[in-house]
Order: structure tokens, then C-alpha cells, then sequence
């Protein structure tokens, strides 16, 4: 694993690979020293044009494409995914942080993104609608949207994209992807994957740059028809209203806050084992990653105690060491977010059960770290804190626990732990949230529907929902 080298890094751009060429670049850092990994060339404003251009010409030779055969390049891919997951986990690892074992998971996910797109892609039917009026006919006739415009952030670097691509070739759509330029060797590499399993030049482009510039070029070409993010909810504001403005369907899968409701019917320590499993997965860094843990009052300090002794005893370090359960963050931003709601905390009177200070000075690393007796006015509170961190309050009534669970503007997933039926029913019914998972932290499939409400985002991700988000319906009547 060692002895493999961080590739060259390019755009992608109507089937050519093009580096540097007197482009702008920057750094791309390895969050376990801090050390550079390569140069990664930034898209002019032409090569954005160029990138827009091959997909709108790809595109009608796309659509017509049988979707047995879209089927087939996509079921490729799943399996050169599968074959080369060594390589493609090694290089997560060395842009991302996070442990290998974490990276082969993230990779086989993709894998199967791509596979089940493979199968729904020959599954998208239209209807007959029964007609008035004899030798009538009414069908309804899905057809791809046209070019999209796809934007990933860096957290899972290769899951997200993967899910955009794979759903939006399905549909017959072709693709610019501007993936997040933290981890672009594995965008990359996933592009060089669905060229080698048959996709036609110009079908997938990839550009990176300036996320502002790029961006706003994008959404904003008369060319793109949809737009599809991943990311936080002020940017994701901002590209919803320049994708209205041209009337473009968006898919925006925003942040989140998620809550989680532990009740006095529960084994507190099983419950704390699977819930510290959860919030240190990718160093916390997951929209998705339970951080709000409200636990009924008649369990709560054995609940505290076991996450704080699970979180103690957790091995950080670089990804790359055997045994290690938990990486680095990201970047430096994040380390600094983290030591300050950790230090907000305190002071509002808070208190450190576990953690709560940065590793060395050699990377981006944070100890997992466990605070008891928030409250609303804590920034970790409020503010999604993408990292380490897990802060622990009480409740003692069911309103009280729904009260604090719907308290924030966002809603993408929500945890429940209870054995009781009417409990269970009562709480998810109750939570404002795209996904509630009960018992258990496994919150998307690619067969599930994936995406929040509120201020969490638009639109879904995933299954059947997912994939109808590229596809737009056309009736058709015939006398």
C-alpha cells in the first residue's frame, strides 16, 4: 500500500485528460501531515465552456442510447470499482484521512450505487392512462432531463459522486461534475473508471476550481437543465436561487444537526456503543452524524459514562496504520471549529467527559470527545460541529425530548432508541426529518431515498426517488 504514488491531477473535459497547461493550481494537503499531495489545475472559464459543451453535444446520442446498454457500461464500472478498490481506498486515505478499512466500505458502497443504477436504469416505464374516447391513446413517456450540473463536497468523496453520476447517466442525462478540490484524485479516478467501462467522450466531464466562479458559470449556462448538490445550506441556498432563476430542477442534499432520542427502555451502554461507532465514523465529519444525544433522565448517567469510556479508549492516528479506528480531519478549518465549540462549551458551563483537545502538531488531529449538559445556547447546539464531537443532555418527558429534537431549522436524519411500539410510532411520526433510523445508525442504501427537509435540502437521492429527480415526463395523445 506504501509503495503506491498519488496521481497526476487533471480536468476531464470531452474524453481528454488535461493537467496543468499554464492553468492555475493549488495545493491538494495530505490531512495526516499537513504535507502537500499534488498540484490540482483550476478550470478557466473556457475550459468550463468546453466542459458544458461536450455534455450538451453528448447528450442527444445519450438520451437514445438502449438502456441495456447504459446498463451494461454502469455494471462495468461497479466491477473495475471492485477490482481496483485497493488503490482507490489508498487514495482516499491520503486525501480524506480516514482509516483504509473506512475507505474499502466507502468503495464497495460505490460500487453498489453503480450496480443498482445499472438495473433501475432498464426499469424507468412510463403508463398508458385509459382514454374517453375509443382508438385513443394516452401515455405518459419519461424521457432524461438534459445536461446536469452536479457539485460534491469532500466528506465522501467517493459515495457522493458517485450517486450523482451514477443516477444521472441512468436516466440517459449527461454530466459536469465540479467535485470538492480536497480530494479530487478520487473524483478522478472514478472518471477514468466509467471511461474504461465503455462511456462515450463527453458524457461525464470534470472540471475543478474556484467553487464560487465555477459554479455560478454552470448553473447559469442555458445548456445545464438540472443542478444536483451536496454541501452546506448557505451555499446551497445560493444555488437554489441560481438555478430558479433559469428554472432548473435542483436535488440539494444540505447539512444537518442530527438529533437522537435515547428512552429509559434501552440498554444504555449497547445504545452508547452503537451510537460512538456512528459519530466517529469519518472523524464525525458526516451531515448526517449523530450529535444531539438527548437521553432519558433514568439512564442517562450510565448512558454518559459508557460513550465517554467508549470515546477514551478509541485509537487515532493516520488511516494508514494498521488498527487505527479514527483519522484525522480534514483540514485545519475544521480542527479550529471543533477546539472552539469545545471551548464555547465550557464556558457556558459545560463539561469535558472525554477528549476535548487537539493531537500533536503534526496534521489535523482531534480526540473523540464527549460533553454532558448542553444546552440551546451552546454553538455545538446550533451550529453542526462536522467533527469529534458528541454533546449529551436529558430529557423526562416525550414532549420535552420531540421539543429539542425539532428544535433547529434542519432535518436530514434523526436517531431513535426504543423498544417500546408506541414509542417508536409516536417519535418518528413526530420528528421533521428526510430519515429517521430506529435502533440503528444505517441511514442510506442505493436503493432508499436519501435527502432532508426544512433547511436540509430539495429533492432526493437514491432509489426510485433519486432517480426520477433526472427524469422528466412527457404526455403523449394519440386519436
Amino acid at each position: 500500500m506504501d509503495a503506491m504514488e498519488y496521481p497526476r491531477l487533471t480536468l476531464h473535459i470531452g474524453g481528454a485528460w488535461l493537467d496543468g497547461g499554464g492553468r492555475e493550481a493549488s495545493e491538494v494537503l495530505d490531512p495526516a501531515t499537513g504535507e502537500p499531495l499534488g498540484l490540482l489545475p483550476h478550470a478557466t472559464d473556457a475550459d468550463v465552456d468546453a466542459a458544458l459543451q461536450a455534455a450538451h453535444a453528448a447528450f442527444s446520442a445519450w438520451r437514445r442510447t438502449a438502456p441495456l446498454q447504459r446498463s451494461a457500461i454502469l455494471r462495468n464500472a461497479a466491477q473495475l470499482l471492485r477490482e481496483r478498490s485497493d488503490a482507490l481506498s489508498w487514495i482516499i486515505t491520503r486525501e480524506l484521512g480516514k482509516p483504509l478499512a473506512e475507505s474499502r466500505i466507502e468503495v464497495s458502497k460505490a460500487a453498489e450505487l453503480f450496480e443498482w443504477s445499472a438495473e433501475e436504469s432498464r426499469r424507468i416505464y412510463g403508463r398508458i392512462i385509459p382514454a374517453r374516447e375509443p382508438r385513443t391513446r394516452q401515455m405518459v413517456i419519461p424521457e432524461p432531463i438534459g445536461p446536469v450540473a452536479a457539485f460534491s463536497g469532500w466528506n465522501a468523496p467517493a459515495i457522493t459522486p458517485s450517486r450523482k453520476i451514477a443516477s444521472a447517466l441512468a436516466a440517459g442525462c449527461t454530466v459536469v461534475i465540479k467535485p470538492a478540490e480536497e480530494t479530487p484524485a478520487t473524483a478522478l479516478f472514478l472518471a477514468r473508471v466509467l471511461q474504461d467501462s465503455g462511456l462515450p467522450a463527453g458524457v461525464l466531464n470534470m472540471v475543478f476550481g474556484d467553487p464560487g466562479r465555477v459554479s455560478e458559470r454552470m448553473i447559469q449556462s442555458p445548456l445545464i437543465r438540472a443542478v444536483t448538490f451536496t454541501g452546506s445550506t448557505a451555499i446551497g441556498t445560493k444555488v437554489a436561487q441560481m438555478a430558479a432563476a433559469g428554472l432548473k430542477r435542483s436535488v440539494l442534499e444540505l447539512g444537518g444537526h442530527a438529533p437522537v432520542l435515547v428512552f429509559g427502555d434501552v440498554d444504555p451502554e449497547a445504545a452508547a456503543t452503537t451510537l460512538i461507532q456512528a459519530k466517529l465514523r469519518n472523524a464525525g465529519q458526516i451531515c448526517t452524524s449523530p450529535t444531539r444525544m438527548l437521553v432519558h433522565e433514568s439512564i442517562a448517567e450510565a448512558f454518559t459514562r459508557s460513550l465517554a469510556e467508549q470515546a477514551r479508549q478509541w485509537r487515532v492516528g493516520p488511516g494508514l496504520e494498521n488498527g487505527v479506528q479514527m483519522g484525522p480531519l480534514a483540514n485545519v478549518r475544521r480542527l479550529e471549529a471543533i477546539q472552539s465549540m469545545v471551548e464555547d462549551g465550557c464556558g457556558r458551563g459545560g463539561e469535558v467527559l472525554a477528549g476535548g483537545q487537539r493531537i500533536g502538531d503534526k496534521g489535523y488531529f482531534f480526540q473523540p470527545t464527549v460533553m454532558r449538559t448542553y444546552d440551546d445556547t451552546w454553538r455545538a447546539a446550533n451550529v453542526e460541529p462536522f467533527g469529534p464531537l458528541a454533546i449529551v443532555g436529558t430529557f423526562s418527558t416525550f414532549d420535552q425530548a420531540i421539543a429539542e429534537a425539532n428544535r433547529l431549522p434542519f432535518g436530514l436524519a434523526a436517531y431513535v432508541f426504543s423498544h417500546n411500539a408506541d414509542t417508536i410510532t409516536d417519535a418518528t411520526d413526530a420528528i421533521e426529518s428526510g430519515t429517521v433510523c430506529v435502533n440503528h445508525c444505517l441511514h442510506s442504501l442505493p436503493e432508499t431515498p436519501f435527502g432532508g427537509v426544512k433547511q436540509s435540502g430539495l429533492g432526493k437521492e437514491g432509489g426510485v426517488e433519486g432517480l426520477s429527480e433526472f427524469t422528466q415526463f412527457k404526455y403523449v395523445t394519440q386519436r
